[in-house]
């Protein structure tokens, strides 16, 4: 443990990066009509100049936006302080775009990494409350804000369709598919992913605890546990539609990403890998007191579901008649359906080892197989 942390602590490094003078010197000017058009050209705002926490300052001498969210939580247990100030650094106004996004990294910073910063600053609130007897609800506080702009980017830019169903690209998983999922599809049309679909209903339950802790501060926050709260139930609804269309695989007992090609059609791509496995990292216990917390919610959402009943058979089954020890409640995308989760578990790596020996999850444009096994 004391060398884990030694190697963190001695990766902080100092970062600086003039975007706007780096674009000049390499004959962009994003300000006048018509220029030249490079990397990170939208991106003219950032001015870094700051330690930052990097992967590894000497073979990997810059930030990634999500691994620095993950470096926080092990700062956490020796540098509280710091550990905050990360997370804080990618949400001020010479990181954050104006339009939300947070900056991935420095090759591309307009890539799209999974949004687990709202994650890490609940995680590092409750760490603190842990070690120190109280949270820093400041803190709190100021995340939020920033974070509430990151998710309307999310729905606003990732959402094409207005389906509760995103999109994202490479998303942290290198060589996961049949294609490269941050590059225009070879096929046209789109891809609705199954992990940047649960990534954001993740990101919905985050901010729903963060907005549940503010609550007790200012009750003008219950508005937005609201809000958070629906998010969840619309996008776990259009996530497990069943029907050819659906990325949720009533005979598999899984998730797959769906092709959404321009003539209308679409068809799931059977590709077992990590991206079936992430919605089940949307789940959040729910605590007594958290329901108490917020009456107003508890009951709005209850009356929802008396006239939708669609929706409660979307999520993992929660409320009166299904809380657990010590009357804890539970928020999943995944519904329980055992026979076939349990069958997945069986027969995952299984299916993921024949899926690559027999090919079966080609797919064929313009004459040339693409297939998962290539990569």
């Amino acid at each position: 443990m004391r060398q884990a942390l030694a190697g963190m602590l001695w990766s902080k490094q100092y970062f600086y990066f003039d975007v706007d003078l780096w674009l000049t010197e390499h004959g962009d000017d994003p300000m006048k009509p018509g220029g030249r058009s490079i990397r990170n050209s939208e991106w003219f705002h950032m001015v870094n100049q700051h330690i930052i926490s990097m992967p590894d300052k000497w073979e990997y001498p810059w930030y990634a936006a999500w691994d620095l969210a993950f470096h926080t939580i092990a700062l956490s247990t020796v540098e509280t302080d710091f550990a905050k100030e990360q997370l804080d650094l990618m949400l001020q106004e010479f990181f954050l775009h104006p339009t939300g996004q947070i900056p991935a990294y420095e090759w591309n910073f307009s890539d799209v990494n999974p949004p687990v910063h709202a994650w890490a600053t609940i995680f590092l609130y409750r760490t603190e409350q842990a070690l120190k007897g109280k949270g820093d609800i400041e803190f709190l506080k100021r995340s939020f804000a920033k974070l509430t702009l990151n998710f309307s980017w999310w729905v606003n830019r990732k959402d094409r369709f207005g389906k509760n169903l995103f999109e994202g690209g490479f998303l942290g998983l290198d060589n996961i598919g049949v294609f490269d999922r941050s590059a225009p599809l070879p096929t046209g049309g789109s891809l609705e992913q199954a992990d940047g679909t649960a990534w954001v209903s993740m990101f919905s339950q985050n901010m729903l605890e963060i907005a549940v802790e503010l609550a007790a501060h200012d009750p003008m926050y219950e508005d937005m546990c609201l809000k958070f709260a629906e998010h969840f139930i619309w996008i776990a609804r259009a996530m497990n539609q069943t029907g050819p269309e659906g990325m949720w695989d009533e005979e598999d007992g899984f998730y797959y990403d769906v092709l959404r090609l321009p003539d209308g059609s679409a068809r799931r791509l059977k590709v077992r890998s990590m991206v079936g496995l992430l919605p089940l990292c949307a789940t959040t216990v729910i605590e007594p007191w958290q329901r108490e917390r917020v009456p107003r919610v508890v009951k709005t959402l209850q009356e929802r579901y008396k006239r939708m009943p669609e929706l409660r058979d979307s999520i993992h089954a929660t409320g009166p008649g299904h809380f657990g020890y010590g009357e804890r409640g539970m928020a999943a995308l995944v519904a329980c359906r055992k026979e076939n989760v349990s069958r997945s578990e069986r027969s995952f790596l299984g299916a993921m080892n024949q899926s690559r020996l027999t090919n079966s999850t080609g797919l064929l444009v313009s004459g040339n197989e693409l297939s998962a096994t290539g990569h």
